[in-house]
Parts: structure tokens; C-alpha cells; sequence
């Protein structure tokens, strides 16, 4: 457990790093053996690519970087729960496990609205811990769209 805290809060140090740029703050960190692979955030905004989530990103450079698209050793670790085609991706790399954050009650497909990564139709199932440093990365969530709230209505446009 110790060792999902230290990389947890390394994610979420990603996740920071996507609200520094303007992006939803999610970040992932990718772990085989204990040694970090991929340790990526949110890149939508900066990329104009709607699939740059970090849960790809980091399946993406871990599979370039282990030279392996095959995932099953591996831990993902992410601050949020993972959407439909982030979870999709997992099953996909055939992840050996996920652990997150904070759930999604309006997108999340592992524990929220659907049960993708448990789902026994499909060829690969992963293991999921949930709730890790869930706290902070809502904290990190809410201030960020609250900023965002804040900027929209003194924003220019909004301006008689």
C-alpha cells in the first residue's frame, strides 16, 4: 500500500502539471517491477487530440519504451477513474492492474457506470484498487473547473 501512495502521488504531481498547462488534471504513472515507465498527464488541450488522456499516453510509452505491447506486469496508476476508452485501452494492453484516485460519476467505466476492466465478456480482466489519494485529486479536480468557472464569466466575451 505504501508503494501505491509514492506512486499515486506522483500522478497526481502529473496531474498538477496538466492544470499548470490548462488541461484537465489527470495524470498516470505507469510501474513494472517497481521502476517507473511512463509518467505522463492530460495532453487534449496542448496536442488538439481528443484521445491524448493520460491513461493512453502512458499505455502508449510503455509499450514504445518495454518494446511490448503485451501490459499484464504492469500497474497503471491514475488519478482519476478511467473512461470508456481509456478502460478500453487497458483491456486492450492486457493491464495487470489499476489503481486510482477519485471516481467519475459521469463517465467512469471501471466502478461508476460501467465495469469494464471486471466485465467477464470480455478476453482480459484487471485487477482495480480504488480510492487511493482519492481526496486530493477531487480537491485538484473541483479547483481547477472552479477556475475555469471563474475565468468563463470574466472572460471577455462575457461582457455586455
Amino acid at each position: 500500500m505504501d508503494a501505491d501512495i509514492d506512486f499515486m502521488r506522483r500522478a497526481l504531481g502529473e496531474a498538477q502539471q496538466a492544470f499548470d498547462r490548462g488541461d484537465v488534471p489527470v495524470g498516470a504513472v505507469l510501474v513494472v517491477g517497481g521502476e517507473v515507465v511512463a509518467s505522463v498527464h492530460n495532453a487534449r488541450e496542448s496536442t488538439l487530440d481528443p484521445t491524448a488522456h493520460a491513461e493512453v499516453l502512458a499505455l502508449r510509452k510503455a509499450a514504445h519504451t518495454l518494446g511490448t505491447w503485451r501490459l499484464n506486469n504492469a500497474t497503471l496508476y491514475v488519478t482519476k477513474e478511467p473512461c470508456p476508452m481509456c478502460a478500453g485501452a487497458m483491456v486492450n494492453a492486457r493491464l495487470g492492474r489499476l489503481v486510482y484516485g477519485c471516481g467519475d460519476r459521469k463517465g467512469g467505466a471501471v466502478e461508476s457506470l460501467y465495469h469494464l476492466l471486471s466485465d467477464p465478456r470480455l478476453n482480459h480482466q484487471v485487477e482495480v484498487v480504488s480510492g487511493v489519494l482519492g481526496e486530493e485529486s477531487v480537491a485538484l479536480l473541483q479547483r481547477f473547473f472552479r477556475e475555469r468557472r471563474v475565468m468563463r464569466r470574466h472572460s471577455p466575451a462575457n461582457t455586455p
